[in-house]
């Protein structure tokens, strides 16, 4: 007979600087499968300014990315005990956000970043967090399949979104990209879609104009 147990477990996040609690905007970056975010943030570092915070968690499912040793990476979730991994995941990222938004006297703008799997892990979240989020970007992902659509709908009413998505991505498929179509069209937001020369990756000219957009 399988059962659980709940207990206290602490979690690795990265910033892109030392937190004054002054900035106007902070930036949630979700890295994809099998990154880690102390070199996930470092594609954000040269944008960095005062006024504008990276914050890069780190998803706590570990494992070695090639057989039994050598480099490890993490990820949101995998099939294995799944819903757990996501609930787990919206209890992680709403402790963190109320612990650092706890600090701030004038409250910052709050921006979504996904890549990749943790694309699909931003829009879980950020569907039923009960703060607001100005702009939410997907890229290199989605929106998740099992998103509840009617909360999504009601929660993003006033959220910017937009799909980023590298021209020789080679996790994009013909069905990938009518999964999103379908999941777009039934959610009934505009969702602005952006691409670049490049593979599954983070283009820095891309976000550069994405960050310019936001100021």
């Amino acid at each position: 007979m399988k059962k659980s147990i709940n207990f206290q477990y602490q979690a690795q996040y990265s910033v892109s600087h030392e937190p004054t609690f002054q900035e106007k905007e902070i930036w949630l970056v979700l890295h994809g499968y099998g990154q880690l975010a102390e070199f996930f943030i470092r594609k954000f570092q040269g944008f960095d300014s005062s006024d504008r915070l990276f914050i890069a968690p780190e998803a706590t499912n570990y494992g070695y990315l090639t057989g039994f040793s050598g480099r490890v990476g993490s990820n949101w979730m995998t099939k294995h005990e799944r819903e757990t991994a996501i609930q787990n995941n919206h209890n992680y990222l709403d402790l963190l956000m109320e612990n650092l938004l706890s600090q701030y006297q004038d409250m910052p703008k709050i921006n979504l970043l996904g890549f990749s799997q943790g694309a699909a892990t931003a829009t879980r979240w950020a569907s039923r967090w009960t703060g607001e989020v100005d702009q939410l970007i997907l890229w290199a992902g989605g929106f998740a399949q099992d998103m509840a659509l009617e909360d999504a709908r009601e929660k993003f009413s006033q959220t910017k979104l937009s799909l980023v998505l590298g021209d020789q991505d080679e996790f994009v498929t013909p069905e990938s990209i009518e999964i999103q179509q379908d999941l777009i069209k039934n959610l009934g937001k505009e969702v602005k879609k952006l691409t670049f020369r490049g593979r599954h990756e983070i283009d820095s000219e891309m976000l550069s104009i994405i960050l310019d957009s936001s100021d």
